[in-house]
Order: C-alpha cells, then structure tokens, then sequence
C-alpha cells in the first residue's frame, strides 16, 4: 500500500503521520482523540499530561470493548455448543430409524440376489 504524509491537528498543535491509511480514517481518529482531550480539560494549548491521560482513556476504553466482545464471543459459542446438542438429541432417533431400515434388505435386494438363481431344488 503506498504511505503517504497526512497533517493533523490535535490538541492545538500540529503533527505529520505517514501512514499507508486513508486520509479520512486517519482524520476521525485525531478527532476521537481531540474528543478525549476535552472531555479531560480546557480547549487551551495541550500539555504533554493530557495526550497522555487521552492516550491512557483511550487505551482503556479499547480494552474493554475487547474484554466486551471476548465474553459475548464465548457466550456465543457455548450457546450454539448447547443448541447443536439438542439439535443431535433430538435428531437421534430418526437417525437410528434411518440405520435399522439399512439393516434390513429391502425387496430389491432380496429380488436382485435371487435374480441369479436357476434350479433350487428342496430335498
């Protein structure tokens, strides 16, 4: 993919980002972190601190929608392992009926295996 240099303006100062990510993706991040920003202080020039401590929220917030959406994850699939149980269970009897019926050989079977047959005598 091909990086290119993209300008963005968080916190009142200016950064160069050479990415090979869209410019807009790139532009509505900055945003979410001038959105930390100042929900953690005043609109004034930024301090090293408060990148951090949006830096830190973010990173929080990150970890647990993962921690989130880990739990529904395996949620998910003990509630699918349960419900494919019972599919089985309940499908078992018609697969026992289906195994006993191949068991049995059907009058095609018994006409084709006598098909060959010529003068059976009885004692």
């Amino acid at each position: 993919m091909e990086r290119r240099t993209v300008e963005l303006r968080i916190g009142g100062q200016n950064y160069r980002v050479v990415s090979s990510s869209p410019q807009d993706e790139l532009q509505r991040l900055a945003d979410l972190v001038e959105t930390k920003l100042a929900e953690l202080g005043p609109r004034n020039r930024v301090q090293p601190q408060a990148m951090l401590l949006a830096a830190i929220a973010l990173a929080h917030e990150v970890e647990s929608e993962r921690g989130r959406r880990e739990t529904l994850e395996r949620r998910t699939r003990d509630l699918l392992r349960r419900v494919l149980v019972r599919i089985d269970d309940a499908l078992e009897p018609y697969e026992a009926d289906a195994e006993a019926a191949d068991d049995v050989p059907s009058t095609r079977d018994v006409a084709g295996a006598t098909r060959g047959v010529t003068g059976a005598t009885s004692e």
